[in-house]
């Protein structure tokens, strides 16, 4: 079965109900999308830090859609599995004044064009990562009326940034209305569990899905099932202990931009940078109160300097 093509020009900036959809589709069906980066295009390939002052927000994070699928109705589960991420030959990373994790410890822009080559993303401080595309924008329109952001995720999906939605993996998504009105945008060469600086190896991509319909439907939030096993062996783990568990997971981060800025001679933000793209921030420990135990875990290859 052929599949059915959705281009850049079928994009929206807000998830809303109202909007006509780009394509119906059924049961079954296999859909490619052409998805643009989480800058919309307003990065390129040959921009510098400049670039981040520019940055119109109202049209950042822009999703290809919506997908009606037939059949569909609120109360149902829309399966998505992903079969094929395939991105561009560049991706971008950011320090945002204003957002990220640390964004108190990095007020100025710092931005990062890198090439994605042969499965291998190169920095420009010549860090090699192995590529884990992924995307980072998925999910259904919500119940409610009118246009409501794309960069908040909500329990019919959106900017949930899982580093884990890969190609084989399966995603279900709990329908809000009739057609569920699929869309999907932000995708990553790589990205840690986190997303700590506030993005990923920002790139466009063209991704392959296949739609269901599961009825009824199992969770009242996004789930997933998944293999994605990483390379990397040894780890190198830093903790945040305290009562809150933003703030725990703001002092894990911290420690391990330190170690790794000190152990590989980085600056700091570029050890930012990088923990944003490798590191995996978990939630360790939370039945001990009044504390709880945040730990981010950064693959050792990248702090032998």
């Amino acid at each position: 079965m052929p599949s059915i093509h959705i281009s850049l020009q079928q994009r929206h900036l807000a998830w809303d109900n109202s909007l006509d959809p780009a394509v119906v589709v059924g049961p079954g069906d296999e859909l490619t999308l052409d998805l643009a980066d989480a800058s919309g295009g307003q990065i390129d390939r040959h921009d510098d830090a400049s670039a981040i002052a520019r940055l119109d927000f109202s049209a950042v994070n822009p999703c290809t859609g919506p997908v009606f699928v037939e059949g569909l109705a609120p109360g149902d589960d829309l399966v998505v599995q992903i079969l094929e991420i395939v991105t561009a030959e560049w991706a971008w990373t950011a320090n945002i004044p204003g957002f990220g994790l640390l964004s108190d410890d990095f007020p100025n822009p710092h931005l990062w064009i890198s090439t994605v080559r042969d499965g291998l993303i190169t920095t420009p401080t010549g860090l090699e990562i192995p590529t884990r595309p992924m995307i980072g924008t998925i999910g259904v329109a919500p119940a409610t009326f009118g246009p409501t952001p794309l960069l908040v995720p909500t329990t019919a999906g959106g900017n949930m940034d899982i580093p884990q939605l890969v190609a084989g993996s399966t995603l279900h998504l709990p329908a809000q209305v009739a057609g569920g009105l699929l869309s999907a945008g932000d995708t990553h060469a790589v990205q840690g569990d986190g997303e700590v600086c506030g993005t990923g190896a920002e790139t466009p991509a063209t991704v392959r899905l296949r739609v269901d319909v599961a009825s009824p439907r199992r969770s009242s939030a996004p789930w997933y099932e998944h293999s994605v096993q990483r390379r990397e062996t040894d780890w190198t783990c830093t903790t945040g202990i305290g009562s809150d568990l933003f703030q725990a997971a703001r002092d894990a981060t911290r420690r391990a931009v330190d170690i790794v800025a000190t152990r590989t001679g980085l600056d700091a933000v570029d050890a930012y940078l990088l923990v944003s793209l490798t590191g995996e921030l978990r939630v360790s420990e939370i039945v001990d109160a009044p504390n709880w135990v945040m730990s981010m875990h950064v693959p050792t290859r990248y702090m032998l300097g």
